[in-house]
């Protein structure tokens, strides 16, 4: 009997350079937008996540015969921007210690602070062994690429369990979800406030009414490439106004995205006077809504809650969708309803000392986490019996 055919590892220097039918092969038919072969390649072919961008793509494919076995998106990158996972603090210590931090390695997608899988595996095949066989070609590709660590973003909770068993650093940040325990209206999330929050948001979604303005959701046929410009000019919009944005994405990367996964992006549209003024890019799954960028041309008060937030809850209940992701950061959306959320990463630097340190530095900001989250429920301001019936987030 012959032998099986022996892994061959193949780095990928473009999405592209893998069929997509392939890829997509390796992921469940519900997998998140983020990790998709169209959402990869629309980064890439754009100019959006480039070498010339700092996103040299690096990516980590095993091959038995003609078969592509497991697969996990990668990149060489040069500086820090566009993970948020930050590790700038990281790169400052390492330059005291005489250490370049850059090139690192990155495995994850560019732009996308959402978890997904990221380590790729066929059905059928041996999981733990091809875990094993990623990490080994991810550490291995770095060092012979003269990177300074490797990084892997927002895995799984499984898959994040698995690299700290294999060594690497386990770190726990926050987001704040929105999650939906089968709630049938809107008033139903309304009634988990206490009545003071509840009338304070009744007043903020309302007040979308008395200022003239209309929200609407835009999806599927309904969209154009109107719809794929005015993205990019809000999410454009957005980075200049303030001092820590940066235009990453090009207007190619919405024209290719909207051309490529329609039935994944939705617009969220407020319309004045028959004028778009505001809007917001999200993208869909059967049970998860995902928010990504938001833009406007007018201010009004309580514009970016209803454009970011309330429209999509309201959505969300109307087609039983499990939980939605806004995005990174934003501590006012605890005191509406967005539960904080334990995301992961795992790291492994080369360097013993400035490893080390960054091993100590996540232990320290593992007890920080917990007291955030403490303060977190104090601000939500929901009812005894909302908070008692609720799961508590989980940090590990």
């Amino acid at each position: 009997m012959p032998a099986a055919p022996s892994l061959r590892l193949r780095i990928q220097a473009a999405i592209t350079d893998v069929p997509a039918a392939e890829w997509d092969a390796l992921l469940e038919p519900d997998a998140p937008p983020f990790v998709r072969h169209a959402w990869l390649a629309a980064m890439e072919e754009s100019g959006s996540a480039t070498q010339d961008t700092g996103w040299a793509p690096h990516h980590l494919t095993l091959w038995r015969g003609p078969r592509l076995v497991a697969a996990a998106p990668a990149y060489l990158k040069f500086h820090s921007m566009g993970e948020y996972i930050y590790d700038f603090g990281w790169a400052n210590a390492a330059a005291r210690l005489g250490v370049e931090y850059y090139p690192k390695l990155i495995v994850g997608g560019p732009l996308s602070p959402a978890t997904v899988p990221r380590l790729l595996i066929a059905p059928g095949e041996d999981v733990p062994a091809l875990r094993r066989a990623l990490l080994e070609a991810a550490v291995e590709s770095a060092k012979e690429a003269d990177c300074s660590s490797v990084h892997v973003l927002y895995p799984t909770d499984d898959e994040a369990g698995f690299l700290e068993e294999a060594g690497l650093a386990r770190r726990i940040t926050l987001q704040f979800q929105w999650k939906n325990p089968g709630y049938q209206h809107y008033d139903d999330y309304l009634s988990r406030f206490d009545s003071k929050r509840r009338n304070q948001l009744k007043r903020e979604r309302g007040a979308a009414a008395t200022q003239g303005i209309t929200l609407r959701t835009v999806r599927g046929a309904e969209l154009g490439p109107e719809h794929a410009r005015r993205a990019f000019e809000f999410y454009a919009s957005t980075c200049e106004r303030h001092a820590w944005g940066q235009v990453q994405l090009t207007p190619d990367f919405f024209t290719r995205l909207f051309r490529a996964m329609p039935g994944t992006v939705e617009m969220v549209e407020a319309v004045r006077e028959g004028k778009v003024i505001a809007g917001a890019f999200n993208l869909a799954t059967a049970e998860r809504l995902y928010g990504r960028y938001w833009g406007c041309v007018e201010e009004h008060p309580f514009l970016h809650f209803n454009v970011c937030l309330y429209q999509s809850v309201e959505d969300c209940i109307r087609a039983g969708r499990k939980v939605f992701e806004p995005g990174a950061g934003g501590e006012h959306k605890v005191s509406r309803g967005f539960e904080p959320t334990a995301v992961h990463s795992a790291h492994l630097v080369f360097d013993r000392r400035l490893d080390s340190a960054v091993r100590d530095f996540v232990r320290r900001e593992r007890h920080q986490l917990q007291l955030a989250v403490e303060e977190a429920e104090r601000i939500c301001g929901l009812k005894p019996w909302a908070r008692a019936t609720r799961p508590e987030p989980r940090a590990d």
